[in-house]
């Protein structure tokens, strides 16, 4: 049996990650799989492009099934959105046979990851300001909301 590292790293990672740092893995898995679904589209590879893009939509149900839909408010109706939009995308890229769908998707992937990747930094500065030693009146007036989920 042969063991694959990068999937016991990221195994590993996910265990004691953050529901920010999942969904950033998440995305990471996503992206991985449209690019290997755009390489094999441009080699004319349709069995493992149909695999890669079976496993993205698997990869996109799951983020999709992710979404707070009470809490996350406008956030979270834009992202059910696109992730509607990326379904119906990725289930007729492969008919129109055009590699330059797949790589929209994949750029549009990237620059949410980066927003995602925003959020989990901001979060991490946050908890760090909490666990730091506290100021006297520091803040005062000044509201906490509570962490953002999508």
């Amino acid at each position: 049996m042969k063991t694959d590292v990068a999937f016991a790293y990221r195994r590993s990672a996910g265990h004691n990650a953050s529901p920010v740092r999942l969904v950033i893995i998440l995305y990471e898995q996503l992206i991985k799989d449209l690019r290997r679904a755009l390489s094999a589209m441009e080699r004319n590879d349709i069995e493992t492009r149909t695999r890669e893009v079976d496993h993205a939509l698997l990869v996109l149900a799951r983020l999709q099934g992710t979404l707070d839909k009470e809490r996350g408010g406008k956030v979270s109706d834009n992202l059910n959105q696109f992730y509607d939009l990326l379904r119906h995308t990725l289930l007729t890229a492969p008919m129109k046979g055009t590699p330059q769908i797949l790589t929209k998707q994949i750029s549009n992937l990237l620059q949410l990851r980066e927003a995602w990747v925003e959020v989990e930094r901001t979060s991490l500065r946050s908890s760090d300001e909490e666990d730091a030693p506290s100021v006297p009146n520091a803040g005062a007036g000044v509201e906490r909301s509570e962490p953002w989920r999508a």
